[in-house]
């Protein structure tokens, strides 16, 4: 079954390392990016840190699409306006130097890690955007406010980094679809493009998250993949075949804390009905010990 994930240690060469330029402020960032008038193709990949293969992927797919002539940015910045009370802002990990070595390694330019002072030298802002009703659901019934938090700071480094091309994972499937929603409905002269989520060898996504299991979650946390294979399997038989395997999974699974399991639309970003066909987000969120994991695959259902 291996064979059928998009496996970390089996993806392409990297890229030709070139010396990245690490930058903290947008004047800095501006000097760096843009060094002189030539006109090239750019390309940005946010992130909030702790980078791993998933975020190598991104960085690797961006220099492919500008080639070796054009320039890829990666940002660098823990969002204060996503975090919900509770949750764990300041437990997220914080490793820049070992990220500036991973983005190098893979092709990026300059690395852009402002302090929030730099980013909101205002303080908070009193206006945000609104994911409106895409945002409410799953993701965002779960942790109000996140997805408009997440469009104010994309918004910000989109009009910082003016990019040509913006790279997000799939893995934050809710996350990309109000993105790509958001550049559509407000003009934003930029192409979000999403790349495949990655997983190791046993299924389970990457993701900066998972440092914090111990030895027994991660194993724990395999269901969740596993639920979600288990509902791409069914995917032939229609919308319910599909949930039913899935949830059979996850049924009394040790360890774990089921929040959500859903098929998506992924258009509207809304639970498919039961009559549904075409491509459908199946998507799972769960808590494994005390670490909330998301993660989804897409499928044909027929």
């Amino acid at each position: 079954m291996a064979g059928k994930y998009q496996r970390g240690k089996q993806q392409a060469k990297a890229p030709k390392a070139r010396k990245v330029v690490l930058t903290h402020t947008v004047a800095d960032f501006e000097s760096a990016f843009w060094p002189d008038e030539q006109p090239v193709d750019n390309a940005v990949v946010m992130t909030m840190g702790a980078l791993h293969e998933g975020h190598a992927s991104l960085i690797r797919a961006a220099r492919k699409q500008v080639g070796q002539q054009g320039r890829v940015a990666v940002t660098v910045f823990v969002n204060p306006l996503q975090f919900g009370p509770g949750e764990d802002l300041e437990r997220y990990p914080r490793t820049l130097a070992e990220d500036v070595q991973l983005a190098e390694a893979n092709g990026a330019d300059v690395v852009f890690a402002p302090s929030v002072a730099e980013v909101y030298p205002n303080g908070e802002p009193q206006v945000r955007l609104s994911a409106g009703p895409m945002g409410e659901g799953f993701e965002g019934a779960s942790r109000p406010g996140h997805f408009d938090g997440v469009l104010t700071v994309v918004a910000k480094l989109l009009h910082i980094t003016d990019p040509d091309f913006a790279f997000f994972g799939e893995k934050d499937a809710q996350q990309l679809a109000i993105i790509q929603r958001m550049v559509a409905d407000l003009d934003f002269d930029v192409e979000v493009v999403g790349v495949p989520t990655l997983r190791e060898e046993d299924g389970l996504a990457l993701s900066s998250r998972n440092r914090y299991l111990s030895e027994t979650e991660r194993a724990q946390a395999l269901t969740l993949s596993r639920a979600l294979f288990a509902g791409r399997d069914a995917a032939a038989k229609g919308p319910k075949a599909v949930r039913e395997a899935a949830a059979a999974v996850l049924d009394g699974a040790e360890g774990v804390t089921l929040d959500y399991l859903a098929l998506i639309d992924p258009d509207a970003f809304t639970e498919a009905p039961d009559d549904f066909q075409g491509e459908a987000v199946l998507a799972v969120a769960a808590k494994v010990g005390s670490t909330r994991l998301i993660d989804n695959v897409r499928i044909i259902v027929r």
